[in-house]
C-alpha cells in the first residue's frame, strides 16, 4: 500500500530541519502522541542526522482482530537518516510482525513556508487480513504525523 501525507508549517525549510532535528522536539512530538514509551537517539551527521526513536505503543483503540495481531501494546522503532535539510530515508520497524514500512522525507519551500512530504510504501504479510492491517497502520502514521505537526505549529513559533 503506497501512503502519502503532507504538512505545512510557516517556517522556511531551515527552521523546519533544525526542528526535526532536535530531540526535545521529537521528545514532546512522542508525548503528544500519547506513547507509553519513547527513547530518542538523534546524532548530528555532517549536515544531516541520523534519528532512532523506540516507543511503545497503546492498542486499545485498534479493533479486536487487529489487536488479536498487535497484543496489548506493540514496538515500533522509528529511523531517519537525512543527509541534508532537504529530505532523509524513513523506515518503521515494528520487531517481530510481519511488516515492513519503508520510504522518505521531503522538506519543500512553498511560498513563505514548507511543506513536508512523507511517501511510504507499508506492507503487512499476514493472510486474509493484511490489507486492512495496513489500512490501519496508515491511520496509525497519519495520526502520529498530525500529532506531532500539532506540536510543530507552535514550536517553530517559540512556544515551546
Amino acid at each position: 500500500m503506497l501512503f502519502r501525507h503532507e504538512l505545512a508549517y510557516d517556517a522556511a525549510p531551515d527552521q523546519v530541519f533544525a526542528m526535526l532535528a532536535d530531540p526535545k522536539f521529537r521528545e514532546a512530538a512522542c508525548a503528544a502522541q500519547d506513547v507509553i514509551s519513547a527513547e530518542v537517539e538523534l546524532e548530528h551527521r555532517g549536515n544531516g542526522f541520523s534519528l532512532v526513536i523506540d516507543q511503545m505503543q497503546r492498542t486499545d483503540d485498534l479493533p479486536s482482530f487487529a489487536r488479536t495481531f498487535a497484543g496489548d501494546s506493540t514496538r515500533a522503532v522509528q529511523r531517519e537518516e537525512w543527509a541534508d535539510s532537504t529530505g532523509g530515508t524513513l523506515r518503521i520497524e515494528a520487531p517481530g510482525k510481519p511488516s515492513e514500512v519503508a520510504g522518505t522525507i521531503t522538506l519543500r519551500p512553498e511560498g513563505s513556508g514548507t511543506v513536508e512530504i512523507v511517501e511510504l510504501e507499508l506492507k503487512v504479510k499476514v493472510p486474509l487480513i493484511g490489507g486492512r492491517l495496513e489500512k490501519l497502520l496508515a491511520e496509525k502514521i497519519r495520526a502520529g504525523m498530525d500529532a506531532e505537526h500539532g506540536v510543530g505549529v507552535p514550536w517553530l513559533k517559540g512556544e515551546h
